[in-house]
């Protein structure tokens, strides 16, 4: 019992980060979203634009959204097919061919003032080492970034703001499982996180008690 009452301050204090922790997942973020076309379906982006270094052929999403993390994200919508979006690019020699979808979100997403444009899909004919950064800057400026090199605004959009956190009246969503065709590679941290920080104190109060008892025995 003595054990109990000393460890009961400890998973207080967890169960209170733990409910923190949930409720944070009703707070997103407004931001331009990357994604990568792989076997026919979207997956989100595991590096920047400007680390990405695609082949001849590939296909880059862009999506403005909203969203607590990569499994909230919304996906880039429209056309994404290389060979119809690259048509009229024929291959050129030391050059490669990049497809981007740019999605600029909805009206909902979009920030106060603003409207979003229509989407579109451009295809980028860069140096063989170029970045997907540097696809984007070709076809889609201007672009603009925060001192971070965060990527705020593709064509001028939106005009101003730059990841700003916003509530997005939405409960926190599970990630799909690893390896699922619909599955982002960053999933919901919050409530595995919340739940390892109640064991992991839980377990620290228990060891504590035992060291005391063992102490006074």
């Amino acid at each position: 019992m003595t054990a109990v009452r000393r460890a009961a301050p400890v998973l207080v204090a967890a169960l209170l980060l733990l409910a923190c922790a949930g409720r944070a997942g009703a707070t997103g973020y407004r931001y331009w979203s990357f994604w990568e076309r792989t076997g026919g379906h979207w997956t989100y982006a595991t590096q920047g634009p400007a680390s990405v270094r695609p082949d001849d052929g590939a296909v880059q999403g862009f999506r403005f959204t909203v969203g607590a993390d990569a499994a909230d994200a919304g996906r880039p919508r429209g056309t994404a097919d290389f060979d119809t979006i690259c048509a009229d690019t024929p291959v050129k020699s030391g050059s490669k061919r990049v497809a981007l979808v740019l999605d600029f979100g909805t009206p909902a997403d979009a920030p106060s003032g603003e409207t979003p444009p229509g989407g579109r899909t451009v295809c980028a004919r860069v140096p063989s080492d170029a970045s997907t950064a540097d696809a984007l800057a070709a076809v889609a400026g201007p672009l603009r970034y925060d001192t971070n090199a965060l990527l705020c605004a593709i064509a001028g959009f939106p005009h101003k703001g730059c990841g700003e956190q916003v509530s997005t009246g939405r409960e926190p969503t599970a990630a799909a499982e690893p390896g699922s065709s619909e599955s982002g590679s960053g999933p919901s941290l919050g409530l595995p996180i919340g739940a390892g920080v109640v064991a992991l104190l839980a377990g620290a109060a228990i060891w504590q008690s035992r060291r005391r008892r063992n102490a006074s025995g």
